[in-house]
């Protein structure tokens, strides 16, 4: 028999619910939510309604799909270092955007994944399956792997030293010992790369961002496709270049304002 109240049960479903909306962007409907959930079809009807009224989710009334509301957006805000980065790296993603016209982008670290935190298009012919507010894990990714980089030795025996990791490309790295050892150059060089080790055909670069501390705080990325690269039309040496100016840019905004504190 469980022994976990109602009350435990409900608040888990309740974020179940609003994690599967959020990674579906068109929204989804009562048919979709109650075939992935598996909740009983009265208990979803009554926490949706719950969740609606309190903006959590909204319903279209005329498709009838569930979206996330504005109250996610207004709790999210109060997640203060997530926000000052944003807002003070935005500047500087654009200026870099605009040095090479590629995609880049802007993440954090949150356990063992990347999370976006903020993206410019380019206008290359490039669809990547990164959006603001979504995740992978961060060792199938260069901003993922600029970030893993900063964590201390210790941290990433203990989570992957032994490990086998899932592939998602033949080039995926699935050995947690080669993941180490990758970590060890990447902290050395000061930047990562993935080449087709998430998504085939692209490839990326990345740099951290450090605080005045020298811990990382965040990471920048270049993706670009991978015939780009073999064609010449841009080199890991360019995107590096122009990414360490904006990644000092943003760490010399973050140090200099008076929330600097909060990344400490």
């Amino acid at each position: 028999m469980s022994t976990e109240s109602p009350s435990v049960k409900s608040a888990q479903r309740t974020l179940e619910l609003l994690e599967l909306v959020a990674r579906h962007p068109h929204g989804m409907t009562f048919v979709e939510l109650a075939d992935q959930l598996s909740y009983p079809k009265s208990s979803l009807h009554g926490l949706l309604q719950t969740v609606v009224a309190m903006k959590w989710l909204t319903l279209d009334s005329e498709d009838r799909r569930y979206s996330i509301g504005v109250r996610p957006w207004e709790v999210g805000q109060a997640f203060r270092p997530s926000r000052d980065i944003v807002i003070r790296a935005r500047r500087y993603l654009r200026e870099a955007n605009e040095s090479l016209d590629e995609t880049i982008q802007l993440g954090m670290l949150d356990d063992l994944d990347v999370v976006y935190l903020d993206k410019v298009e380019g206008t290359q012919p490039l669809r990547l399956v990164s959006s603001e507010g979504s995740r992978l894990p961060a060792y199938v990714t260069g901003i993922g792997k600029a970030l893993l980089s900063g964590l201390p030795a210790n941290v990433l025996r203990d989570r992957f030293a032994g490990q086998t990791l899932t592939g998602y490309t033949p080039h995926t790295i699935t050995s947690g010992d080669r993941l180490i050892e990758v970590l060890d150059v990447v902290r050395a060089r000061g930047y990562a790369t993935d080449d087709g080790e998430y998504s085939h055909g692209v490839y990326c670069v990345a740099v951290p961002i450090t605080n005045r501390g020298g811990q990382v705080v965040a990471a920048l990325s270049f993706s670009v496709p991978t015939a780009r690269i073999e064609n010449g039309d841009v080199t890991t040496d360019r995107m590096i270049e122009v990414l360490l100016v904006a990644s000092r840019a943003i760490s010399a905004a973050i140090d200099a304002a008076p929330q600097s504190r909060s990344f400490s």
